[in-house]
């Protein structure tokens, strides 16, 4: 479903670049020849989207010209067509790909800092004001002698009609009979791991015997101590015990877990490896190469003889740092090997000879295995769960009053769900809920659903409370949000004037402390340009910004409390550079790039109707 998902998502991307964008960037003056393709695609600079593709590069991970020349090769003799399916993907997405980065120049060479721009940037980010000051918060708690009228809350949802903006959604509530294994079902698996335990301690093929009968299979991985903790904190203590054979069976949640120790090793956690890869006609001089390996510089026998010939080592044959989570297949021996010491491997990419230059210092390992078995749902189980569902429903009977007074009096575990899209794919904590989204969205405000089912185990019974449609959320929707965000401006203005008052006269920022009953602060380097994190909110840093050094100035109404501050001194420092400010606009200009998807939608009118096919 996972993979499904990015599929869909890519193949909209797509669509919408082809039908558009591309269309818009070409109105731009923005255009990728053939000329230019071919050279991205196949000539000298080749594109990254083919130079860093796993299926063009070599065992250590460098791109292999040889090898791609071989595939562009092979697209027009493969009988399949798969190769060229895969050709044609590539080029379209370069193709996209270049326009885009394009188009990225073009923004980015535009979007510059004009001489006046940049020397208030810096100027903003030198100048920094130490400051001494006061906070009086507001009052939580409804105040009664505040009060809002209905006249002024429609005055600021007009003033601020592009906050409250909305696309279709609605509202629901719903009970989800959720499948979850009996007590007999847990007896059941109980009883099928008690089974397999005495074979799984004694046998002597634990790879094909956890195939055919573990949820979890052998893995090659070797465990150090307190490595498993996390997960299994009790494997991970009977591993690294005296003596560990096998571990009883134990139970957490609805899983039962036996564990055994296949092998113990003494590893290192990465080595440091080299490597003389050779040629399919050099394979049969591997065992002299081996011991002139031993009495020769590594280096320049790689040199020679040595297919992999990447340019970017210190060294050649250097492989690097490597660990069983970075490892190439084949050469897993490395880790045991001691420094210096030299072995012949093979591996897909063809006979190795390996050096081991450096190594971390070993410690015992172990691997693990699993025998491993949950209680899953029975059918007895899933058909109860479904009754449920089924009682409710159809004791709603596809009203909306009913469904409140069942869930009430019952005391059901009612979900409430607000503004849900079309495209919803996960309701609440539940997933894959596409049955549920498309009945919400064919159905009436009142209506109850009749059994929704997902994944053959969740039963949803669904009420649709309300149905938002696209545009202005009505004022009735946000006046209490309203009401609070002016009540809050009222009682902080009140505050100020208070504070006010109370400190007329006082030029003292001690005294005016001690008049408020609030504890003085200091705060060094405010700058008003700084978008790193501050004491202050920003009203209130412009505000010290512009005051008077040696004044004490306010009140200053903030979003939480009334400030009064004294600017003490101003520093007109140097730190920050012309540079540091080209380097914050090259930041905001990543943010703007990666709103561009959804400014280029909003743009076009795009219409996602996709929930309703898939």
């Amino acid at each position: 479903e996972q993979a499904l998902e990015q599929i869909r998502e890519s193949a909209w991307q797509d669509l919408q670049n082809e039908l558009y964008v591309i269309p818009l960037f070409r109105k731009a003056g923005i255009n990728v020849g053939d000329e230019e393709l071919t050279a991205i695609t196949s000539g000298t600079s080749l594109s990254p989207m083919i130079t860093r593709d796993p299926a063009f590069c070599d065992a250590s991970g460098q791109f292999n010209r040889e090898q791609f020349n071989a595939f562009l090769s092979s697209v027009s003799s493969d009988a399949s067509g798969s190769l060229g399916i895969y050709w044609n993907f590539l080029v379209k997405n370069i193709r996209t790909q270049q326009y885009f980065a394009k188009y990225s120049s073009l923004l980015s060479h535009s979007n510059i800092l004009n001489p006046v721009e940049l020397r208030r940037e810096v100027a903003e980010n030198n100048i920094s004001s130490d400051v001494d000051f006061v906070m009086v918060p507001m009052p939580f708690g409804v105040d009664s002698t505040i009060t809002v009228s209905d006249a002024e809350i429609q005055e600021y949802y007009k003033k601020h009609i592009d906050e409250y903006q909305q696309g279709d959604s609605r509202d629901i509530e719903f009970v989800a009979f959720e499948s979850v294994p009996s007590e007999k079902d847990v007896e059941d698996a109980q009883n099928a791991i008690e089974k397999l335990f005495e074979e799984f301690s004694s046998t002597d093929n634990l790879k094909l015997f956890l195939s055919r009968n573990s949820e979890t299979p052998l893995s090659d991985y070797y465990y150090k101590q307190g490595e498993m903790a996390g997960e299994y904190p009790e494997v991970d203590e009977f591993a690294f015990s005296a003596n560990p054979t096998v571990l009883p069976i134990f139970k957490k949640d609805d899983k039962f877990t036996a564990a055994r120790v296949n092998d113990v090793k003494m590893m290192s956690d990465s080595a440091f490896v080299m490597h003389i890869l050779l040629s399919q006609e050099n394979s049969d001089k591997a065992d002299s190469l081996l011991k002139e390996a031993a009495k020769s510089d590594f280096s320049k026998l790689a040199e020679t003889w040595s297919i992999d010939q990447n340019p970017n080592v210190e060294h050649p044959g250097d492989i690097g740092w490597m660990t069983q989570n970075m490892m190439i297949p084949g050469l897993e021996k490395v880790l045991t090997m001691a420094a210096g010491e030299l072995s012949l491997m093979t591996t897909q990419y063809g006979t190795h000879i390996v050096k081991v230059t450096q190594r971390t210092t070993p410690l015992k390992k172990v691997q693990i295995a699993l025998l491993t078995k949950t209680a899953s749902v029975s059918n007895e189980t899933v058909k109860t769960y479904y009754a449920k569902a089924n009682d409710l429903a159809s004791r709603c009977e596809g009203k909306i009053a009913n469904f409140d007074r069942i869930v009430s009096e019952e005391n059901l575990p009612v979900v409430p769900v607000s503004n849900v899209l079309e495209s919803a794919r996960r309701l609440s904590k539940y997933d894959n809920v596409r049955e549920v989204t498309r009945w919400i969205y064919d159905a009436k405000v009142g209506d109850v659903s009749n059994i929704l089912t997902v994944d053959n185990r969740l039963f949803f019974v669904v009420a649709l409370k309300n149905v938002n449609k696209a545009g202005n959320i009505p004022v009735s929707k946000v006046a209490s949000t309203i009401q609070f965000t002016l009540s809050s401006e009222k009682k902080v203005a009140r505050l100020a004037s208070e504070v006010s008052e109370k400190i007329k006269g006082l030029t003292d920022m001690n005294a005016i402390a001690e008049k408020l009953e609030v504890s003085l602060s200091h705060e060094n380097s405010v700058s008003f340009g700084s978008i790193v994190s501050q004491s202050f909110e920003p009203k209130v840093v412009g505000a010290i910004a512009s005051a008077e050094e040696g004044k004490i100035s306010g009140p200053v109404e903030g979003a939480t409390g009334v400030y009064v501050f004294c600017v003490n001194k101003r520093d007109n420092g140097s730190f920050y550079t012309e540079e540091d400010a080209n380097q914050k606009a090259k930041q905001l200009f990543g943010y703007q790039l990666n709103s561009l998807s959804s400014i280029f939608q909003k743009q076009a009118d795009v219409k996602d109707n996709r929930a309703r096919f898939y």
